[in-house]
């Protein structure tokens, strides 16, 4: 998961022009976001991470239905405001599986169109990200990013290997519905990188990739010995956008992409090898059939086995984002009506940054015996 860019200066190229509404448009999205993903936090964060001291999967339950509102508004811009079709090929995804997913990394947004599949099957608060630890010092998002138990990584294994067993060990509990997303090539790609992997792939013996980065397996290995256990399946999802890859301002002012196409393999996990090194070649071997599909993408212009989706509900999308915009009001009005609300504001968003920069999560006090009796699985 990438910093986000500016928009490029080529206008030829994007599907829409940035016009005078657009920008506007873009910008008021962009205040309403941040705006309403600040009082959310403020007010619902601190409770939500407080409440792990008594139950992670209740904690967890809390969580994924406050935010996972917040996040509904982002498939809702791209599909029914900013107009982006969204087309899925290859397999069905039952609801209620936990799943490991591993996603090629296009660019820079292509994480957040996985909200588009787990709104439609009911998962979008479920969605954890490995994303590199720079992102968790974004103001605000950092600390949503930490709520919402996304995994950071500083992208050296003699340090991330510590890190991701400790958080990837919380997981396990069969209750708590699970979407671990995972982009293996630990970077978007560009041709410069494309250039540098083809040649390492060359010097070792690797499949040489055109399409897709070599993927970095340690990272897969660790996701899979610590969870095997409870994962139902790993989903093999390919991104590929119709003319360019959009960034993220692209997606605010609506000036790309036209489509967004997900194709999606569901490979069983008693159908992923048990030893690393097997794995390791399975996931290797997955990336060159990646390479293959998005060949064929260039030249066909969609992925095989295309089939329709269930089309976001405008009616409950609109229902969100109302309950939404109404939850920000109150916590506004409360804020600039009352000292006592400030107060809490400022303390809860030092708490939050301070939680965040600590990589603080609580775990359940075994001191209380009612706890103690219901402690997760």
């Amino acid at each position: 998961m990438e910093v986000c860019r500016p928009l490029k200066t080529d206008d030829k190229l994007k599907h829409r022009p940035l016009n005078p509404y657009r920008f506007f448009r873009g910008m008021i999205c962009l205040v309403v976001f941040l705006s309403t993903a600040f009082m959310l936090l403020a007010y619902l964060g601190p409770g939500a991470v407080l409440l792990r001291y008594l139950s992670i999967h209740y904690s967890r339950k809390a969580t994924s239905f406050f935010f996972g509102l917040w996040l509904s508004m982002w498939p809702f811009l791209f599909e029914k405001v900013n107009g982006t079709k969204v087309v899925f090929s290859g397999d069905n995804v039952p609801r209620k599986e936990r799943i490991l997913i591993i996603v090629n990394h296009r660019t820079e947004v292509d994480w957040m169109y996985l909200w588009d599949l787990a709104m439609r099957k009911g998962c979008l608060g479920y969605i954890k990200y490995i994303l590199k630890s720079s992102l968790m010092k974004l103001p605000v998002l950092g600390w949503g990013f930490h709520v919402l138990e996304f995994i950071s990584v500083d992208r050296k294994w003699e340090t991330d290997e510590t890190i991701l067993h400790q958080m990837l060990s919380t997981f396990k509990n069969p209750r708590d519905p699970l979407w671990l997303a995972l982009f293996p090539e630990g970077t978007d790609f560009t041709e410069e990188k494309c250039e540098k992997s083809k040649k390492f792939a060359a010097e070792v013996g690797l499949p040489v990739l055109t399409n897709v980065l070599l993927p970095k397996t340690r990272g897969f290995c660790l996701c899979l010995e610590t969870l095997r256990g409870s994962f139902d399946a790993v989903y093999d999802l390919t991104i590929a956008y119709k003319r360019q890859c959009p960034f993220f301002l692209d997606n605010v002012f609506g000036v790309d992409p036209s489509e967004v196409h997900i194709h999606i393999q569901r490979i069983p996990i008693n159908n992923i090898p048990t030893s690393n090194a097997e794995a390791a070649a399975w996931l290797t071997n997955r990336f060159k059939v990646k390479d293959e599909l998005l060949s064929d993408f260039k030249s066909q212009g969609q992925f095989p086995d295309q089939k329709p989706e269930e089309q976001l509900s405008t009616l409950q999308s609109l229902l969100n984002f109302t309950v939404i915009i109404a939850l920000t009001t109150i916590f506004t009005y409360l804020t600039f009506s009352y000292k006592l609300c400030m107060v809490y504001v400022s303390l809860a968003c030092l708490y939050l940054a301070y939680i965040t920069h600590c990589k603080i999560f609580p775990m359940p006090l075994e001191i209380l015996p009612f706890v103690k009796g219901k402690k997760d699985d």
